[in-house]
């Protein structure tokens, strides 16, 4: 198994999503993939654990009849409890209940996307064009940085702004980026970490890590004393 850029695209936008159910047509419409490619990248995502299974919990309520119906009429076994489903119309401000069938491993995607995908996916840089925003030109960092920095772009036709190409990470970012904002501000993170100057690589790596894995503990600033 070979993990693939879109793989790891896919599992970026899992993480924009978050809690949202989502549908192997929908992941495939808004990313501009096939829907058979959305499927081989969950599978290739899973085998490299970036992504996880997401298995419904069985309610501590419940935990004590589900074990002794086992030890009284069957031997030991393994069981999966699953969630009733709700219809959509039933939930309020258009919530969807969590039964996707994976979710990011949130520690393993934000250790790879901090510290191996530049080096899997390395950033290209290309000569002067039109195209999309992105690293500390995205919309998302306006203001961040101080003017005179040269500009990053995909190149695209519709593209706002002229700068410095770089290779996208898939052809299909700058797509995928115009349908979702999250996405395209943790794929223009990324690429200040394939392109960007030792300031913005610094910004990208803890706002990267922000984004994708929340609950980690924040690194520490400066000197401590004791």
């Amino acid at each position: 198994m070979q993990l693939k850029p879109q793989d790891f695209l896919v599992a970026l936008k899992l993480v924009a999503w978050g809690e949202q159910r989502w549908t192997y047509a929908r992941l495939a419409q808004e990313l501009g993939i096939s829907v058979s490619e959305a499927h081989a990248c969950i599978k290739r995502g899973l085998q490299a654990e970036l992504l996880s299974q997401n298995y419904a919990v069985i309610p501590l309520s419940l935990a004590g009849d589900i074990n002794s119906v086992m030890n009284a009429q069957e031997p030991v076994g393994i069981y999966r409890v699953t969630r009733k489903r709700v219809r959509r119309s039933a939930l309020p401000d258009g919530d969807a209940p969590d039964d996707n069938a994976v979710r990011p491993h949130s520690h393993n995607l934000a250790e790879f996307a901090l510290h191996g995908a530049k080096y899997a996916f390395p950033g290209v840089r290309l000569p002067l064009s039109v195209g999309v925003p992105t690293s500390h030109s995205a919309p998302a960092f306006a203001g961040v940085f101080a003017p005179g920095s040269s500009d990053f772009v995909w190149p695209h036709p519709n593209g706002s702004m002229r700068g410095v190409g770089v290779d996208p990470l898939h052809p299909s970012v700058p797509f995928a980026a115009m349908q979702d904002a999250k996405l395209y501000e943790m794929l223009a993170l990324f690429d200040a970490l394939r392109v960007g100057k030792a300031r913005e690589r610094g910004m990208a790596l803890e706002r990267l890590q922000a984004l994708i894995d929340p609950s980690a503990p924040k690194p520490v600033k400066g000197p401590v004393y004791g």
